[in-house]
């Protein structure tokens, strides 16, 4: 199988208050805030089911038209061909192996962490709705190195909840690394409903149908290194705030990790979030800053460098895919079971959270240098202020407890990493003649 392969950076210090009265101002301040967030998210939530309900047939509405392009065919599901690839690809083959349901398989992430577990001999079954938030024929092509390795990927919905309690009738899955989600920051302002959707809806439709499992599985599950919002200290810590998101993706994945907190204090679910930062890598998204500059300076088309107010300079922690599938692993291989059964408590389960990234910032600037130099082509390079969508300036990983819990240790600098992703899409795009739209 082919290989699936100046912002600060020293840590800003607590200033610690010793007023009593401070504190509780601060603990006041702290429960509107909790107060006010729940209610935020709860409001979206209705707002998503009570348009979606009300107007199935509008064509206009976004919730209708991401719906339209979802596959909830679970009737299609039925027989022992169906049955038969299921539990074939789920079978673990190894002495202390595990079975696992990937969600999002056929995205980015989802196709690198199910070819690696199934490498090493866990059982692997994929779910995917394969939408058109980008090109579906690079998601169909992952599916086609999957299948290759023995990983059959489900094509449906997580918000399907008759076909996730199939499947879960079908296998009693160990494990669920949950990576379904909507991606992407500013895709938000045109179809803040799909967020909605998939980030919210669909990890409740999901955590609903492992509370009722029998053995309930333990779940790590995709968080964002967006949740840091507007955070000024650097690098970013577990122990930070994470009360101002920046963007409506940021929302939903902060809601995300509250939701996490609530199926776990009731239901006694295993839950282990990941902040992801910046991950790429070959076959990656289309979507991504470091894909689509390499696509235009192929083509001669100017690519635009973000700078904050007074020139500031514009700042990622780019992580490696090939890092960020060991910390997933990582994450599954500590996971604690769950504590429940039929949907019920038995007794305190393990709930965590933990940044997944490269702990070296490099300024975007710098990455089309090293696009530069690895493609033989001069980029036509336009400046520009960075817009108020939801991009933040700068993201930086503090990966202490992740080194110290999961054994994480990133170990792939950028240009390293982009070289090996710049022989993938030179291969994939060139030499293979695909379209790159």
């Amino acid at each position: 199988m082919k290989h699936i392969d100046s912002a600060p950076s020293t840590p800003g210090k607590f200033k610690m208050e010793k007023s009593p009265y401070n504190n509780r101002l601060r603990l006041q301040s702290s429960i509107a805030k909790l107060t006010f967030w729940s209610f935020v998210f709860l409001g979206l939530i209705f707002v998503f089911f009570f348009r979606s309900s009300s107007s199935p047939s509008s064509s206009s509405s976004p919730v209708s038209s991401d719906l339209s392009r979802r596959s909830l065919r679970t009737s299609s599901y039925d027989g022992p061909n169906f049955e038969k690839r299921v539990r074939a690809s789920s079978k673990i083959r190894s002495r202390n192996g595990i079975s696992v349901l990937v969600t999002g398989a056929a995205g980015f992430v989802g196709t690198h962490v199910s070819a690696a577990l199934k490498r090493r001999g866990d059982g692997v079954l994929g779910l995917d709705s394969f939408n058109n938030y980008y090109d579906p024929s690079l998601k169909k092509a992952r599916q086609a190195l999957l299948e290759n390795s023995g990983v059959y990927i489900v094509e449906g919905d997580i918000n399907d909840v008759a076909l996730l309690r199939k499947l879960f009738d079908i296998v009693p899955f160990t494990h669920v690394m949950h990576l379904a989600a909507q991606a992407g920051v500013r895709y938000a302002m045109e179809n803040p409903s799909s967020y909605v959707h998939s980030n919210i809806a669909g990890l409740v439709n999901l955590l609903e149908v492992c509370k009722s499992a029998n053995p309930q599985p333990a779940i790590v599950w995709a968080s964002s290194s967006s949740v840091y919002g507007l955070n000024t200290k650097v690098p970013f810590s577990e122990r930070d705030r994470t009360d101002q998101p920046a963007s409506l993706y940021a929302a939903t994945k902060k809601a995300g990790e509250e939701i996490a907190h609530t199926y776990n204090h009731i239901y006694g679910l295993s839950l282990t979030g990941l902040r992801f930062f910046t991950v790429y890598g070959p076959w990656g998204r289309p979507d991504m800053a470091y894909f689509f500059f390499t696509k235009d300076i192929l083509k001669g088309k100017s690519i635009p460098i973000f700078e904050a107010a007074n020139h500031g300079t514009v700042a990622r922690d780019f992580t490696y895919i090939d890092d960020i599938v060991k910390g997933c692993l990582g994450a599954l291989d500590t996971a604690e079971k769950s504590t429940g059964s039929g949907g019920k408590k038995k007794g305190p389960a393990q709930l965590r959270v933990y940044n997944l990234g490269n702990t070296s910032p490099v300024p975007v600037s710098d990455l089309v240098s090293i696009l530069e130099r690895l493609l033989k082509v001069k980029a036509k390079r336009m400046i520009m202020k960075l817009p108020r969508n939801g991009d933040v300036q700068f993201t930086h990983a503090n990966i202490s407890l992740a080194q110290r819990e999961l054994g994480y240790k990133p170990t792939t600098d950028l240009q390293t990493g982009l070289k090996k992703f710049v022989r993938w899409y030179l291969s994939y795009y060139v030499d293979g003649k695909k379209s790159s739209q």
